[in-house]
Parts: C-alpha cells; sequence; structure tokens
C-alpha cells in the first residue's frame, strides 16, 4: 500500500499542530510568569527576556514590541545556520509570544499589582520561575524556540564544540548582574539582583524535569513489505536516520527487510502514525534505550 499525497499531508498536520499545541501552552505559561510575577516586582531573569526587561525598567521600553525587534533581527543574522524548520517554528513563537506579553502587561500585570495572588517577594520569584521554566520545557520538548539566546546558542553551537547550556548559564548570570549597575535603583537593589540569580537555576531546573522525559530515547524495529517507503517517509519528514538490515522469518523461511529507527521518545508517536499510515499490516516493536549519543542525539563525552 503506498502512501498517498493526501495522507502524507493529513499526518504532517496532525504532528505539526500537536507541536504547535504544546508550544503556544508553553508559551502562554511563559508569558504569565513573566507579566504576572516578574514584572510587576522589578526583577530581571535571564535571556533576551533580561535583556528587554532592563530597558523596560530604564528607558520606559515597550517590553513586547523589543523583544520582538531584537529577536527578528537575529534570526535574520543566524538564517543561514538554522533549518527552514526551526527559523519558521521560531519566527511563529516569538510573534505569538510578543502578543501574549503585552496582553499580560496590559491586563493581567495591573490586575495582579491591585489584587497580588502572592504578597511575599520570594514567593513571587518561585511562582514565576515555575511558571516560566514549564513554559520553556514545553516549547523545548516540541522542538521550539523562544529566540533570543537561544538563536546565538544554536549558531555557535553550530560551528564549535562548546555546550550550549554552558553559553546560556553564562549569558543569562551576566544579564542579570549587569542590571545592579544599569538600573540605579534606590531601594532593594542589591535584594531584587539576588532574587534574579535565584531565579535562574529554579527555572532552568524546571526546564529540565519537563524536557527531561522528552529526551529519553527508543529504539524501533519495524517489520514491514513498505520498508523503503517507511524509511524514506521518517528520514524526510522526521528527519531521522534508519537502518535497514536483511531478515528472515523463520516460521515463514521468507526473507524480508528490517528498519532500525533510534529516535526521542517524544517522536515514538509520530513514527508509529506514519508507518500505519503506510502500512496497517507491519509489525513494529519499541524499546527503552539509555545513553545514546552522536548526531542528532546528546555528544559522546
Amino acid at each position: 500500500m503506498a502512501i498517498t499525497e493526501s495522507k502524507t499531508i493529513k499526518y504532517l498536520k496532525s504532528f505539526y499542530i500537536k507541536d504547535y499545541l504544546i508550544i503556544i501552552l508553553g508559551l502562554i505559561s511563559y508569558a504569565i510568569g513573566i507579566t504576572g510575577f516578574i514584572m510587576p516586582n522589578g526583577i530581571v531573569t535571564g535571556g533576551l527576556a533580561g535583556i528587554c526587561l532592563i530597558l523596560n525598567y530604564k528607558l520606559g521600553a515597550d517590553l513586547a514590541i523589543t523583544y520582538w525587534i531584537i529577536n527578528f533581527i537575529l534570526l535574520v543574522i543566524g538564517f543561514k545556520a538554522m533549518s527552514r524548520q526551526f527559523t519558521y517554528r521560531t519566527l511563529i513563537s516569538i510573534t505569538i509570544l510578543s502578543g501574549l506579553i503585552w496582553a499580560g502587561k496590559e491586563y493581567l500585570m495591573p490586575y495582579f499589582i491591585e489584587h497580588p495572588p502572592l504578597r511575599d517577594d520570594f514567593l513571587n520569584v518561585i511562582m514565576g520561575g515555575l511558571l516560566c521554566g514549564t513554559g520553556l520545557g514545553l516549547v523545548y520538548s516540541a522542538n521550539g524556540s523562544t529566540g533570543g539566546t537561544d538563536i546565538i546558542g544554536f549558531v555557535i553551537t553550530k560551528y564549535y564544540s562548546i555546550s550550549i547550556a554552558r553559553i546560556l548559564l553564562v549569558v543569562d548570570v551576566c544579564i542579570v548582574l549587569s542590571s545592579f549597575f544599569i538600573l540605579e535603583r534606590q531601594d532593594n537593589s542589591l535584594e531584587k539582583t539576588i532574587y534574579g540569580l535565584i531565579l535562574l537555576p529554579l527555572m532552568w531546573q524546571m526546564v529540565e524535569i519537563v524536557i527531561n522525559g522528552a529526551r529519553q530515547s527508543v529504539q524501533l524495529f519495524i517489520f514491514s513489505k513498505h520498508y523503503d517507503e517507511i524509511a524514506n517517509h521518517i528520514n524526510s519528514e522526521l528527519k531521522r536516520g534508519c537502518t535497514i538490515i536483511d531478515g528472515v522469518g523463520w516460521y515463514s523461511k521468507s526473507s524480508q527487510k528490517i528498519v532500525i529507527v533510534i529516535a526521542r521518545r517524544t517522536e515514538a508517536t509520530s513514527i508509529f502514525r506514519l508507518v500505519r499510515t503506510i502500512d496497517p499490516a507491519a509489525f513494529v516493536t519499541k524499546t527503552n534505550v539509555m545513553g545514546v549519543y552522536g548526531n542528532g542525539f546528546d555528544k559522546l563525552k
């Protein structure tokens, strides 16, 4: 059974719609954390959002507009180093997030200032970190990006063997520390800076918790007469490599091809859907694997 063009389009739509729904949910969580708990308390976070917060506190620059413009410039600069899909997803994400931040600043932030859900600054830091970290984790788990230092880190790691996590951590700490010297607050300046430094590990810990399961890998063995078609679509649509080996069905005494795929756990459902669309009679096994290193997975340590 050959996969038809309409079925391919239907599959791709379901795959991308699911990703975008997760990304949007993550962006909503992130925007609530920023405008509901971080901005009302004058705290600076890391990343491009932190830079935009400093510009907002210091110059009154609109957070949403500044965030979108700087991100767009970074996308143009790093376009050649990034895949088209990553660029499109990032552009859509920063546009949606900028709109959510604007809405949050206009409606949510004034309400929270007048009716604060938490009256303790430290609890606001914790809640802001939980919401922002959860949001970023959801975005990353769906192969999305909120732009900013993500783009810079992506471009650098493409050409240099440097840990992106290390790059982002150093940049984030520098941004928060710089706020102590730039903002010239009359009171609580050191306290706000310390809150910002506490916010960073809390956010990234939540990111790790959310995406930790998503980073687990699986190995699939696919037995199908349409092995070539399945392998081609896994390679072209999911950007995962396949290995095809020869096998013999001992009961039927017939030779057959076996497709072996190693992918992230979050991609397994998409592979199952694709296989079912091409060959409903296919036989598939899935096992969890630990420690996958190489192209498309973790780097060799």
